[in-house]
C-alpha cells in the first residue's frame, strides 16, 4: 500500500504516511488507513475520521489534517482548535470536512486533541461514509 508510479519514469514512489504520529495517538482503536484521492483516509471502525494530506506543489494550503465532522459542529470545533477552517480545494461553501492547516502554530498539539477527541468517541468527530451502489450485473448470457 502506498505506492505510485511517476509517470516520466515509470518507477514505483512509496507515498509514505504523513503525521503517522496521529497513528501511534489512535494505536488503541487500530485504525485503517485507505488511500484516498492521493491522501491516506483514517478509519475507526465504519467511521471515517480524518485525512491525512500533504502533497507538494499541489494545493499545499490545503495540506495538513482534515477532520470528518459536520456543518453544526463546526462552530463548537473552532472553539477548541483555532486554526481550523475550511478546505479551499472543495470549493466554497461548507462541508462536513474542516482543516488543521499542517503550517499552523498549533499543527501538532491540534492534531493529537482531534486524536483524543475520537479516543473519547466524540460525536462531532467522524461520519460513516455512504454505501457505495452495486453495479449491476450484466446480463451478456448466450441465448
Amino acid at each position: 500500500m502506498g505506492e505510485r508510479v511517476d509517470r516520466n519514469s515509470g518507477v514505483r514512489k512509496s507515498n509514505p504516511i504523513p503525521f503517522d504520529f496521529v497513528l501511534e495517538q489512535l494505536f488503541a482503536l487500530e485504525p485503517r488507513v485507505k488511500p484516498m484521492f492521493g491522501c491516506h483516509a483514517i478509519y475507526v471502525g465504519d467511521k471515517i475520521v480524518m485525512i491525512l494530506r500533504n502533497k507538494p506543489d499541489n494545493h499545499e494550503d490545503d495540506n495538513g489534517i482534515w477532520i470528518s465532522t459536520r456543518t453544526e459542529h463546526h462552530a463548537t470545533l473552532k472553539k477548541i482548535f483555532p486554526s481550523m477552517r475550511s478546505i479551499q480545494v472543495l470549493g466554497n461553501g461548507a462541508t462536513n470536512w474542516q482543516i488543521i492547516p499542517v503550517d499552523s502554530d498549533d499543527f501538532e498539539e491540534s492534531a493529537i486533541k482531534v486524536c483524543d477527541l475520537i479516543l473519547k468517541n466524540d460525536p462531532r468527530i467522524g461520519n460513516v461514509p455512504k454505501a457505495k451502489k452495486k453495479k449491476p450485473k450484466s446480463s451478456n448470457k448466450k441465448k
